[in-house]
């Protein structure tokens, strides 16, 4: 597969070359190719690789950013959330009771909530709901370990949860299968020149070493954190833009199940969310000011002491611990520069065109990257000569009734596991029946990865073959929940040997 892109760019002239393989560079390359556009992506690691797949795992309207007064983008974000949920990826976009508690001395008070909700309600259209304000006992039923003491009420939203990776990839295949070329592991070395316009990029292949150049109209630099450091290969004097913050989370054993997440109010205003997700409890994040190497982020003791000290906020002792941790892992929110707290940040989509003609993306949400995607080829619609921009919510590949592709899977495969089942038509939908048909021939295909685990083998030649995996690690914390569900170590050799 990624040899096949690598000769398909390997000198050859593009409408658009996008750098970066996070969510935002997919989805400019996967709505571009979609508009009749001749697009490559080159990534010089793994699709999803850093940021996008370092997030708190949600698509959401963003309740306290209403505290911040970004309307707006709370406004933009629920339209997208409807769409991701109902058009786009039903299958890995999917809805989450929230819970907000209020204790008695609190950073929020129940009145404030009453309204705040109304306003989040009515900015989506009361699609989800008003929400609603519960009295202690009704919160408890649906957060088991929810502390009562000093809880006088909670109040109750919809948001939805997903898998970030895996909705990034899905974008990558849409891309792909849009025409669009996607090469990974090639990295850019210098930005080609044109009459002072960037018109490509000369890059080599990180794992081959032979070097290769792609020429382009228009250059997207959607490399997130490095979006500066690409920048300054067009301008080296061009100035700082961004600034960054690092969030930490954690992911620990659940042992009995959850009705709700939780959303809980700390002071300075920012949350933290606990998220019943994937079978374990998703908790985070921190937020604070970042100034290393992008490359060199991890989480550190003080994150961890950070994270579950203020479990204790509304989570009762004994749930959210270190003896706990199945997994941990941080990634950079991407801010424009500023003034002020990274907490109160506004986290608004940043567009930059200088005099080359490169256009840059930095910031934004993760769950208005379609949004983001439109824009930045509305920018570009006179030098592509861009007639029609489709901004209507289009399917990604796979969409289906899950419930519908379980049934399927389990009267094609009688011997794979109902658990095994359901996670294949919630990652995969309908994608799933083409992802196991190998398996009707060798039922080893059909064998978890891990004791106890719902991914099987079959997945591990589907990354190889239609995801661009190349290393364990790509399938293990990118393509399957295995290393964020502490499976990763018992799986490696397994995952190792089906990848040759």
């Amino acid at each position: 597969m990624r040899d096949d892109a690598l000769e398909a760019i390997v000198g050859k002239h593009f409408d658009l070359l996008v750098v970066g393989g996070g969510i935002v560079g997919c989805a400019v390359a996967w709505l571009g190719a979609r508009a009749g556009l001749r697009v490559a992506l080159v990534e010089r690691g793994d699709l999803a690789g850093a940021t996008s797949s370092a997030s708190s795992k949600l698509i959401h309207g963003g309740l306290r950013y209403l505290q911040m007064g970004d309307i707006g983008l709370v406004r933009e974000a629920h339209a997208e959330r409807h769409a991701l949920a109902r058009v786009v990826a039903p299958h890995l976009v999917r809805p989450r009771a929230f819970l907000v508690p209020v204790y008695r001395g609190g950073p929020v008070r129940a009145t404030t909530l009453r309204a705040g909700l109304v306003l989040y309600g009515g900015l989506g259209r009361f699609q989800d709901g008003g929400g609603s304000l519960l009295r202690p006992r009704a919160a408890r039923s649906l957060v088991p370990p929810l502390r009562t003491a000093g809880l006088r009420s909670a109040g109750r939203y919809v948001d939805h949860e997903t898998n970030d990776a895996r909705l990034t990839i899905a974008v990558a295949r849409a891309a792909a299968l849009a025409g669009a070329q996607l090469a990974t592991r090639v990295e850019v070395r210098s930005l080609r020149l044109l009459g002072g316009r960037v018109a490509g990029a000369d890059c080599v292949d990180v794992l081959g070493g032979a070097e290769l150049s792609v020429e382009a109209t228009c250059v997207v630099n959607a490399t997130g954190p490095w979006v500066d450091e690409l920048r300054r290969m067009a301008d080296p004097a061009a100035p700082r833009s961004l600034r960054f913050a690092k969030g930490a989370h954690l992911v620990v054993r659940l042992d009995e199940p959850w009705d709700a997440a939780l959303t809980t109010p700390l002071e300075g205003g920012r949350v933290q969310f606990a998220n019943p997700w994937e079978g374990a409890l998703l908790v985070g994040t921190t937020d604070e000011p970042y100034a290393g190497d992008p490359r060199a982020l991890e989480v550190t003791d003080a994150d961890v002491e950070q994270i579950v000290r203020e479990s204790r906020a509304s989570i009762e002792p004994g749930v959210v611990e270190r003896d706990r941790i199945l997994s941990s892992f941080a990634g950079v929110r991407v801010l424009p520069q500023g003034e002020g707290e990274t907490p109160s940040a506004r986290r608004e989509t940043v567009f930059e065109r200088g005099g080359d003609g490169m256009l840059s993306i930095a910031g934004g949400k993760f769950t208005t990257f379609r949004r983001i995607a439109l824009d930045a080829l509305e920018r570009l619609r006179g030098d592509l000569d861009l007639r029609a921009l489709e901004r209507a919510p289009v399917p990604l590949p796979g969409v289906a009734d899950p419930q519908a592709v379980v049934e399927r899977l389990l009267r094609d495969h009688p011997s794979l596991a109902p658990a095994s089942a359901r996670h294949l038509a919630r990652f995969h939908g309908s994608d799933a029946l083409e992802l196991l048909a190998p398996a009707s021939a060798d039922l080893e295909l059909l064998e978890p990865l891990a004791p106890g685990a719902p991914e099987v083998a079959a997945q591990v030649r589907w990354a190889r073959e239609r995801e661009w995996a190349l290393t364990a690690d790509d399938v293990l914390a990118r393509r399957t929940t295995l290393a964020s569900l502490g499976r990763g170590e018992a799986a490696r050799a397994r995952v190792e040997e089906l990848l040759r």
